[in-house]
């Protein structure tokens, strides 16, 4: 990325703290009322006495446990299910049903069933991020098997090659720029419901410990919670779509993204014999 993206990005958050700043500073109350909003400031103060405290990490640590464990569960599930519904009319006629009955029911509406499912809160935290990772990622694996073209699939048989050697070598390979896509998405979602699941029913976390600031109307408290749940879903986010760049760094690329397309120089024209 060129630095002038680099700083209109930079220029970008720069103005929106800036205007943060200028409406609680000045207590502005019309329509939004900015008057019992912590400052920039305020908050940084908070962010700065957090990070020092050994509460802070312990939370941070719950909350990337929950998301590591629910979400590379979701994932593995995600693409098999999504691959067998795209592959499958058994699995199809079976499962198909199911995950669309299923997935329209928000995550965080599982709470209940986590807990009378479930023995301890913490495998309910994570069962509801799973659930929350796992349907995007079923959706896009099986929308990505779809859409890829028979005409591979036809030469590996052709070749004498099985049903696994046409997975592994044209399906999957094929389909990875969607299921990463799908990934993305669930990783969002993932850290949505992770939070709002800690706050229904953890007793450490990220999301925990900013309710916990709310119940005790420490408002800066509660904004850094916030930032620190955004950074953390930018961080993860990011780094599937790197790992989705580097699995997919086979594939043809447009022009504009990442490295620019090699000019190839025109032929000199062939000069004809004079008469």
């Amino acid at each position: 990325m060129s630095t002038g993206r680099w700083l209109l990005r930079a220029a970008s958050i720069a103005a929106a703290l800036g205007l943060w700043q200028l409406l609680t500073s000045l207590d502005v109350d019309l329509w939004l009322r900015f008057a019992q909003f912590p400052t920039v400031g305020e908050v940084a103060a908070a962010f700065a006495d957090r990070v020092t405290t050994a509460e802070y990490w312990q939370d941070l640590g719950y909350s990337l446990r929950r998301i590591a464990i629910g979400f590379l569960l979701a994932a593995g599930a995600g693409v098999a299910t999504g691959t067998a519904l795209a592959r499958s009319r058994r699995a199809a006629d079976l499962l198909g049903p199911l995950i669309e009955v299923a997935r329209p029911v928000p995550a965080i509406a599982l709470v209940p069933v986590a807990i009378l499912l479930l023995p301890t809160n913490e495998q309910g935290i994570v069962f509801i991020t799973f659930a929350a990772a796992f349907f995007p990622v079923v959706v896009s694996t099986r929308h990505a098997v779809r859409a890829l073209s028979p005409v591979w699939e036809e030469a590996v048989l052709t070749m004498g090659g099985g049903r696994l050697r046409v997975l592994v070598s044209v399906v999957l390979p094929g389909a990875l720029p969607g299921i990463f896509g799908g990934l993305s998405v669930g990783t969002g979602v993932a850290w949505i419901c992770v939070i709002s699941a800690e706050m229904i029913s953890g007793e450490y976390g990220v999301g925990y410990r900013t309710w916990q600031a709310y119940t005790v109307v420490d408002y800066p408290g509660v904004f850094v919670g916030m930032v620190t749940i955004g950074a953390l879903g930018w961080l993860t986010s990011t780094a599937v779509e790197l790992l989705g760049r580097r699995a997919t760094s086979w594939l043809p690329r447009p022009a504009g993204a990442g490295r620019p397309a090699r000019r190839i120089a025109a032929p000199a024209p062939v000069k004809e014999p004079a008469a």
